[in-house]
């Protein structure tokens, strides 16, 4: 017997447990740098683990979901993001060892989103399947903002890096309480079933103009949250409450997502979506103070429905593709953002650079330093409007 509610939820604190890991690693980073030395590069690199393993689960996770089912894929996350989260504690500030330990916990956020994606999707049918996943995956902003608002209150009260990772094994132990001993239901259609299906179907033109898409959603959502902490530091706004902003909005439109869908579609979301995130990302390369704050509103409008409808347009619109190809685009949008995480901490040390030799110092490098990154990364959802426009017309031809 398939027991939905408790699959849910179990879902929802595994993506609760991903978001602590995206929002209080956000947080300590200065900490690392600071205690251990590390370059931003540096920092980049430890961020990149995450990213890396995200999707290589993912993609591994999706090949074999149909042989060994959901419920095999989230016991492996259970060790990896339990093992994972111990090692970086007990790094003592080793930098290969924070490597490693990175690496496992992206992995088991891997697997998360391999096993739950499509068990949700097999869960439910149509409009309800699609708000379903916006739901699920509402938890990941929704996370990182209770993530971002622990974070800050621990580095305030003086609290170690060590104490703020401890919180991530919180709701571990919750999701693992929760899928103990639960069947996972069986995929609801038959040609998803079929390995040589999914990758047909992954072969579509459809499907390989997402594939492309995904890299940049992706690229656009992570790479300014991931490093607000580094880049908006000296803007006259705090770096962690702009993180809980930008997450807390995206959380409640997602969990408002269902009315949305049904009224613009898929495509028309998606579109808008650039759009605001074009005009947010922009706003907070230039604004300082409380400004900022509005702006994030604004970017947070614009990615709240990336990566939910990108994995659910794949699942309605070319639903041939199975647990594999859901696994696969949620892959290449963490892949992307793996790549991209040195390269953006190599912006950072480029436009410190640059700032020094116009004789800036203290706040007003760094400042100029964050914006410069900033405005360069407004790149990513710019070009996501012309491909929406283009997916929009495309789909309603069709």
């Amino acid at each position: 017997m398939v027991n939905k509610d408790r699959l849910f939820y179990g879902s929802c604190f595994a993506l609760i447990t991903t978001a602590f890991s995206f929002s209080i690693r956000a947080g300590i980073l200065a900490q690392l740098g600071t205690q251990y030395n590390f370059t931003a590069e540096q920092l980049g690199t430890i961020n990149s683990m995450w990213f890396l393993g995200f999707p290589i689960s993912m993609i591994v996770g999706g090949l074999i979901y149909n042989t060994v089912g959901g419920k095999t894929i989230m016991q492996f996350a259970l060790f990896a993001h339990a093992v994972g989260i111990l090692l970086t504690i007990f790094s003592g500030g080793s930098y290969t060892t924070l490597l490693i330990s990175t690496l496992l916990i992206g992995l088991a956020n891997g697997c998360t989103e391999a096993a739950c994606n499509p068990m949700i999707a097999d869960s439910y049918e149509g409009n309800k399947m699609s708000a379903m996943l916006n739901k699920f995956h509402m938890w990941f902003p929704g996370g990182i903002v209770i993530g971002a608002l622990i974070s800050k209150f621990m580095t305030e009260a003086n609290l170690g890096w060590e104490a703020q990772i401890w919180v991530i094994m919180i709701p571990t132990i919750i999701y693992a309480y929760l899928f103990w001993g639960q069947a996972f239901p069986k995929p609801k259609n038959a040609a998803a079933a079929s390995i040589s299906e999914n990758f047909k179907a992954m072969l579509s033109p459809l499907f390989l103009f997402m594939f492309a898409c995904m890299a940049l959603t992706a690229i656009s959502e992570f790479g300014p949250q991931q490093w607000v902490g580094l880049i908006l530091s000296k803007s006259g706004a705090d770096p962690m409450l702009l993180l809980a902003i930008t997450t807390g909005t995206m959380a409640v439109a997602r969990y408002f997502a269902g009315p949305v869908i049904h009224k613009i579609d898929q495509t028309g979301v998606l579109l808008a979506s650039a759009i605001l995130a074009t005009i947010g990302l922009f706003l907070l390369s230039k604004v300082t103070g409380g400004t900022a704050y509005a702006a994030a509103f604004v970017y947070a409008c614009g990615i709240a429905y990336f990566w939910p409808n990108m994995v659910g347009f794949v699942a309605e619109k070319i639903p041939a593709s199975g647990a594999l190809g859901m696994s696969v685009i949620g892959g290449v949008g963490m892949f992307s953002s793996s790549i991209f995480q040195p390269i953006i901490g190599k912006w950072i040390d480029n436009a410190r650079t640059e700032a020094a030799a116009q004789n800036l110092t203290g706040d007003a490098l760094e400042l100029a330093a964050g914006q410069s990154t900033l405005s360069t990364m407004v790149t990513f959802p710019a070009i996501l409007i012309v491909a929406f426009v283009i997916l929009y017309f495309w789909v309603k031809k069709k």
